[in-house]
């Protein structure tokens, strides 16, 4: 006899607290030995979602409560990787809606949820960080509940249950032990057991029937070594057992029959071997080269395959290419357009919301994905894994509705400090944002809400990060295609060139400091039409910042002075990226980003 079965997803914006509420869910589950040194955030197992503190891929776990088995699905809180979250909602019944008790819904909250309602789940909301001092929970369930009605939320969706929690101290609360807890009155025990009892209560458990053909559909891929390609999904129906031979339905019913080598199920953070599983249950199967996200297994005496998964397009585009700068093919490992077309043709195996095509020439890829994030990630993970390239400016994807012209527009939220915000609603009135609302709170800060074009915001970051001090936040989210808006003023200065190829010198950035702010420190090797700098005037000027000073033998005084130099500007991957115009190219390599004219010599440009 089977444990029971829930299989629920935890979905959030960014940052507020999906993966630190599933460590205290594995936590309280007793998942970890005795004494075990256990890192926080354990399910953000990638090397890039430990470095940026955000989860980039869905990852499941499962834990047992009483004689409950509960799959719990990890999902992504950024918009880019909204492709994420479409693909794993279809493998549960519920799902938990993370709100931070101070900042309540944000953007991404819309996303998601939207998704989430899409598919039928009624969520279960978490007011989350009720430990921190700005907490307002009251308030966050009323937004959420706003926000429930904006998305055209049903009646029954609409009376959603909700519970109040601390994922960093480990513990959830009824409403009715809140209000104590606030005061500092509550004498109850701190743990985890009202949001398991919650599941157990809302979440409806898996509907199907283990007498019927199987249906498993593949929402997520991952490759090993010694099994080759694992696939993992949900039994819709039907049973699975290891050795039996099955039928892998592709697009256009395309059908290829295989064996089940291995059959794994989840426990906590292991994989534990099976014989067989039945409905409901989430496994991960070997044996199946060919499968990808989307296709079904299934029974080869009478195939049954399920709806492909739908994931929303693509809306921002860029030029990847060989790299042929004067540096080409020294700091990385693979730099042929062959290499590069394989890399991007695995990508696209697994990352459902990319695209990629092969444009005239064999040297240059159109990949298109959600936003400058996700094009990032996948950038960042290239570099690290290699590969040396080219990429030029991310372009937004315009449609053709009814003979018109669309192009996708964004939903902005910023939180500013007041006195940036005159600044903020300047700037984005110069790149057509309209804004929606203006929130000025107690504490000296302001949230405000805009519309705006998805080109508006691109080369924004940079920008909003200098008018605030670094002190602002940004988040924003796929909204809508509406009609083409008039072209807008996209204001940048020019940049400073490199005249000559060498090495950079104190000496030559000292005297040109003048000009504008540099990219780069002494010692820098550089090339002919590289961009080592910001110029403080419109136009682009040619600088050679390779000079070096005459040496006399004679001293002069104050010769020995220690130069100071300004910092450079730190030009990483994201912000490169942002940062160049049509004319420029980014060379990203396993050791260096560099930013370069297109065109290398004065006259070609």
């Amino acid at each position: 006899m089977s444990l029971p079965i829930r299989n629920v997803a935890i979905i959030a914006h960014v940052d507020h607290g999906k993966t630190t509420l599933v460590d205290a869910l594995l936590r309280q589950a007793g998942t970890f030995r005795e004494g075990e040194e256990v890192p926080t955030c354990v399910m953000d197992s990638n090397t890039l979602e430990r470095e940026r503190g955000i989860t980039i891929l869905s990852k499941n776990t499962a834990v047992r409560y009483g004689e409950t088995l509960i799959n719990i699905v990890d999902t992504p809180g950024h918009a880019d990787f909204g492709g994420e979250v479409e693909r794993v909602l279809g493998m549960v019944e519920g799902c938990l809606l993370i709100v931070d008790a101070n900042e309540g819904p944000m953007p991404q909250t819309r996303f998601v949820l939207r998704k989430a309602l899409e598919k039928g789940l009624r969520p279960i909301v978490v007011v989350n960080k009720i430990d921190r001092p700005r907490a307002e929970p009251y308030k966050a369930i009323d937004k959420v509940l706003d926000l429930f009605l904006e998305l055209g939320a049903d009646e029954d969706q609409c009376d959603f249950p909700y519970l109040f929690a601390s994922g960093l101290q480990g513990f959830a609360l009824e409403e009715a032990d809140l209000n104590d807890f606030l005061a500092g009155n509550y004498s109850g025990s701190l743990d985890m057991q009202p949001l398991f009892d919650g599941i157990l209560k809302h979440v409806p458990p898996p509907i199907g029937d283990a007498s019927k053909p199987l249906q498993l559909q593949v929402t997520t891929l991952e490759y090993s070594e010694y099994l080759g390609r694992i696939v993992i999904g949900k039994i819709h129906n039907g049973t699975i057992r290891l050795g039996e031979q099955l039928a892998l339905v592709k697009e256009e019913g395309k059908i290829v029959k295989n064996k089940v080598t291995k059959l794994f199920g989840f426990q906590g953070l292991q994989r534990i071997e099976l014989t067989e599983a039945t409905v409901g249950h989430i496994v991960a199967v070997a044996g199946f080269a060919e499968a990808n996200i989307g296709h079904t297994l299934t029974s080869p005496d009478n195939p049954q395959a399920l709806p492909l998964i739908k994931v929303d397009e693509p809306t921002l585009q860029m030029v990847l290419c060989v790299n042929d700068s004067p540096f080409a093919g020294q700091e990385g490992t693979f730099v042929t357009s062959r290499q590069l077309r394989e890399r991007l043709m695995r990508e696209l195996e697994t990352n459902v919301a990319l695209r990629v095509e092969e444009t005239d020439s064999p040297d240059r890829f159109l990949v298109s994905g959600r936003g400058e994030l996700h094009l990032g990630i996948l950038l960042e993970t290239m570099r690290r894994e290699g590969y040396e390239f080219q990429v030029g400016q991310p372009r937004v994807i315009f449609r053709e509705v009814n003979g018109q012209p669309y192009e996708p527009y964004e939903c902005l939220v910023l939180d500013v400090p007041e006195s940036a915000m005159g600044s903020c609603i300047e700037r984005l009135g110069q790149r057509r944002g309209e804004m929606q609302n203006m929130m000025v709170g107690s504490d000296g800060r302001a949230q405000l809400e805009f519309v705006i074009p998805a080109r508006g915001l691109i080369g924004f970051r940079g920008e909003f990060i200098r008018m605030t001090r670094g002190e602002g936040i940004m988040s924003h989210s796929f909204l809508e295609y509406r009609p083409m808006t008039a072209e807008m003023e996209m204001r940048r200065n020019g940049v400073l060139i490199a005249f000559e190829e060498g090495v950079a010198t104190s000496y030559s950035l000292k005297n040109a400091e003048d000009r504008g702010v540099f990219f780069i420190s002494p010692g820098t090797r550089v090339y002919k039409g590289m961009v080592v700098g910001e110029h403080n005037r419109p136009q682009d000027l040619e600088l050679n910042v390779c000079k070096t000073k005459q040496l006399t033998n004679h001293r002069a005084a104050g010769g020995e002075e220690l130069v100071h130099l300004q910092a450079p500007v730190d030009m990483n991957l994201e912000r490169a990226l942002e940062y160049i115009s049509e004319d420029e190219l980014v060379e990203i390599t396993p050791k260096s980003v560099r930013l370069r004219k297109a065109q290398l010599t004065t006259s070609r440009r």
